[in-house]
């Protein structure tokens, strides 16, 4: 119920709450349970390739002695429920392998293969394993759910910048229709080859790090540039993107929807058709429930993005096509 990951002055902690893993040092933010399973099973799954008695003076060689900075174990402990520790894992130096044919991504000592472990912090009977366990990183970062919004057919994109004359609406009748631009000037046009780069990017955002809270600094100078989607699925976002601080963003969101109608029986459909009308109508309402659910769980928190990773994350793409939309009008920047 309760992992603890430590090397050095760095330390992570993942616990289960309320039947979710979570990670401790970002306010219990959703941590990745597919990366937990799979630590986990390697850690049950451990295979020993040669144990020995090492003196103590022997243990710092291999990277065994805590607080020795760099050269301290990564110590990883489990405990249950309530509390108790169930066991205490030392990984200390990695096992390094040459290869016969050395490529340029290998290092001049070669590549893992294994790593030397103890298990209890006052064990002397280290063993060499034969998975290096890179995953056991203590960088909390590393272990958060990315699993972000999913905006889907949106038909209106509005976006609100703190310069009013940088701001667009694009909409479309149709999912496969044209996007248009609204309220335009005398000139003006869409620049059709940006249009793909401002509409396709929220698919699938993502975020590096996280904070408590879903309020960002509006005071002062500090307006939010703010995104507004509508999908034809019926679901609204809401996005804040604050002001760029040492190269960084952060970003919340909101989303509201309105529920799926429920069909009305056609004039040609035959009262037996009403069961798997019923039925399929069930599903998309489970499937519009499931998504609403998953999206309002961002809501409590702001996302932090790093710009040099924008072009990674296709996030911002929209917000500097802007620049290129409106032809004829004057920027402010």
């Amino acid at each position: 119920a309760h992992i603890s990951i430590q090397h050095g002055t760095n330390g992570l902690n993942l616990v289960k709450k309320d039947d979710l893993w979570r990670v401790g040092e970002r306010a219990n933010y959703p941590a990745n349970f597919s990366q937990i399973s799979e630590f986990l099973l390697k850690a049950r799954d451990l295979k020993i390739v040669q144990a020995e008695e090492v003196g103590a003076s022997q243990l710092a060689r291999l990277d065994l002695v805590p607080g020795q900075g760099s050269n301290s174990p990564v110590v990883i402990q489990f405990d249950d429920q309530a509390g108790k520790p169930i066991r205490t894992l030392l990984l200390g130096a990695k096992h390094m392998k040459k290869s016969p044919t050395p490529s340029q991504f290998e290092g001049e000592e070669g590549f893992p293969d294994g790593r030397y472990v103890a298990v209890g912090t006052n064990s002397h009977q280290v063993a060499l394993i034969s998975d290096p366990l890179e995953s056991a990183d203590p960088n909390p970062d590393q272990w958060l759910n990315k699993d972000f919004i999913h905006v889907e057919k949106p038909k209106s994109i509005e976006v609100d910048f703190p310069a009013a004359t940088n701001s667009w609406h694009l909409t479309r009748e149709t999912e496969a229709g044209n996007w248009n631009l609204m309220n335009t000037n005398a000139g003006e046009e869409v620049d059709s080859s940006k249009v793909a780069g401002v509409t396709s990017p929220f698919g699938s955002p993502t975020f590096t790090t996280v904070l408590p809270g879903s309020k960002l600094d509006e005071s002062g100078t500090n307006k939010p540039t703010v995104v507004k989607i509508e999908t034809f699925d019926d679901f609204e976002y809401t996005i804040h993107v604050g002001a760029k601080t040492n190269d960084d963003y952060f970003v919340t969101v909101s989303v509201t929807a309105k529920p799926p109608v429920e069909p009305v029986m056609g004039k040609n459909e035959k009262p037996e058709d009403k069961a798997e009308i019923d039925k399929r109508f069930k599903d998309v309402q489970q499937k519009f429930a499931d998504k609403l659910k998953q999206e309002h769980a961002c809501e409590q928190w702001s996302y932090h993005v790093v710009s040099e990773r924008v072009a990674t994350f296709c996030f911002f793409e929209m917000l500097q096509a802007l620049l290129a939309l409106r032809l004829s009008s004057p920027i402010q920047v």
